[in-house]
């Protein structure tokens, strides 16, 4: 019954979330054969069918087509892969021509509704939605501490989809007095039955009070409030457990193989 459950929700990941939305302002996307990149983000982004049909050295062009697009640009690419993609030997490929691959994480995928509860948070911490500038800085700022890079670029991000599509893109952030402990943003896409759960970063000091479950939750309540049937997310090795535990399933893991000039 598992294994039908993984196959039926892989099989729908596969069919509406393989695209990319962007954050709107001066990022564009284009379409080379089976794939969609983006342009004009932070780094270049790359994304493509389960399968994309093109097999060799028709690949290896293909490939070496879009390092070459964005070396000219002077920018790096992500290329993102799934574990089940097609054909088998795409990672293989792109290491040869020189992308390197970074942590992977595994995609996993719940129901809204089982996930749907009232947020539970430890004393003095509060919720909020947030759209002002000032905030989404913050959350900038409390990205690039956790993860120890330079994430200044998810103001623009989180700006400009909120001014694109506001009602598509919900941020949260979790504070304890005047200090953003945790952020997180839930995104729809018109028409889809998937709700992307993504950010859901913690500072080191208040991890294991429950802050990111309340995040989980309240983002899922959220989602069946709009008639969303699933949310998903694609989870670092510290949040997998926890998002397991909740009942999410995984369906397969992503790798992004990374170009840089």
């Amino acid at each position: 019954m598992e294994d039908t459950l993984i196959d039926e929700l892989r099989t729908a990941y596969d069919a509406q979330l393989r695209g990319v939305t962007p954050p709107g302002g001066s990022v564009r996307i284009e379409k080379d054969g089976p794939l969609t990149r983006v342009v004009g983000w932070h780094r270049g982004f790359v994304t493509g069918p389960r399968d994309l049909g093109v097999r060799g050295e028709e690949l290896d062009t293909l490939i070496a087509r879009q390092r070459d697009f964005y070396a000219a640009r002077g920018e790096a690419v992500e290329w993102k892969t799934r574990a089940h993609d097609l054909p088998a030997d795409l990672t293989d490929r792109l290491t040869a021509a020189g992308f390197v691959a970074e942590d992977s994480e595994t995609v996993l995928i719940g129901q809204s509704a089982d996930l749907a509860a009232d947020p539970v948070l430890p004393d003095g911490v509060t919720l909020r939605r947030v759209t002002a500038r000032s905030d989404l800085q913050r959350i900038a700022a409390l990205e690039s501490t956790v993860w120890g890079k330079d994430w200044s670029w998810l103001a623009d991000d989180l700006t400009a989809r909120i001014e694109t599509a506001p009602e598509n893109t919900i941020v949260l952030v979790a504070e304890a007095h005047t200090e953003v402990v945790c952020a997180a943003w839930l995104v729809f896409e018109d028409g889809a039955d998937f709700g992307g759960l993504w950010g859901g970063s913690t500072l080191k000091e208040w991890r294991g009070q429950g802050i990111y479950r309340a995040m989980v939750a309240h983002r899922a309540q959220l989602a069946a409030a709009r008639k969303v049937p699933y949310v998903y997310v694609d989870a670092s090795a510290d949040s997998a457990p926890i998002l397991t535990r909740l009942g999410l399933h995984a369906v397969t893991t992503t790798t992004p193989y990374v170009w840089s000039p």
